[in-house]
C-alpha cells in the first residue's frame, strides 16, 4: 500500500451517492445490520465511502434508508461465495440460482445503515419530479427529484 499525505484529496467533491434496489426483505436486513454484503451480478465501480440510498422493491416501493459502502469486491461466484457467505442474508440454493450464467459476482460491504424516519414512496418521489427506480442500481441524478438529492446531501453532511 502506498502512503498518501492525509491533505492528498481532501479537495475532492464527494463521490455520487448511489441508489441501489433491493427486495424488501434484503432492505430490511440491511437496516437491521444483519445482513452486511449486498450482492450485484456486474461489477459496481463505486468507491468506499459512497453514500447508499436503499429503495425497496415492489410492495414497498419507497426509499427506506441510506447506508454506506465500505467496500466493493468482484470476483467469480464461487470464490465470492467462500468470502461472504455469512453475510449476504442467503443460502446456497438461492444464491447459486441469482449467479447462475454470470461470470462475475461483485460483494458490496455496507457499515452505518440508516432506516429513513419516513420512507420516500415512489408515489411521492413521482409527485416531485421525474423518477424511475432502476433496475439493479444507478446514481442520482441531477434530474431526480429534489427531495432526493436533498437527501443525499442531508446523510453525507
Amino acid at each position: 500500500m502506498i502512503a498518501t499525505p492525509a491533505h492528498e484529496g481532501a479537495h475532492l467533491p464527494a463521490p455520487r451517492p448511489l441508489l441501489l434496489s433491493l427486495r424488501p426483505r434484503f432492505a430490511q436486513a440491511i437496516l437491521e445490520g444483519t445482513k452486511t454484503v449486498e450482492l450485484r451480478r456486474t461489477r459496481v465501480s463505486a468507491p468506499p465511502g459512497t453514500l447508499l440510498v436503499l429503495y425497496a422493491s415492489s410492495p414497498v416501493m419507497a426509499v427506506v434508508g441510506v447506508a454506506t459502502l465500505a467496500d466493493r469486491d468482484t470476483d467469480g461466484p464461487e470464490v465470492i461465495w467462500r468470502r461472504y457467505r455469512r453475510k449476504v442474508g442467503l443460502g446456497r440454493a438461492e444464491y447459486s440460482e441469482y449467479f447462475a450464467g454470470a461470470e462475475y459476482a461483485t460483494a458490496l460491504s455496507i457499515i452505518a445503515p440508516k432506516p429513513l424516519p419516513e420512507p420516500l414512496t415512489l408515489s411521492w418521489l413521482r409527485s416531485h419530479g421525474a423518477f424511475q427506480p432502476p433496475q439493479s442500481y444507478r446514481y442520482i441524478a441531477p434530474t431526480d427529484p429534489a427531495p432526493l438529492a436533498e437527501l443525499a446531501v442531508a446523510w453525507t453532511n
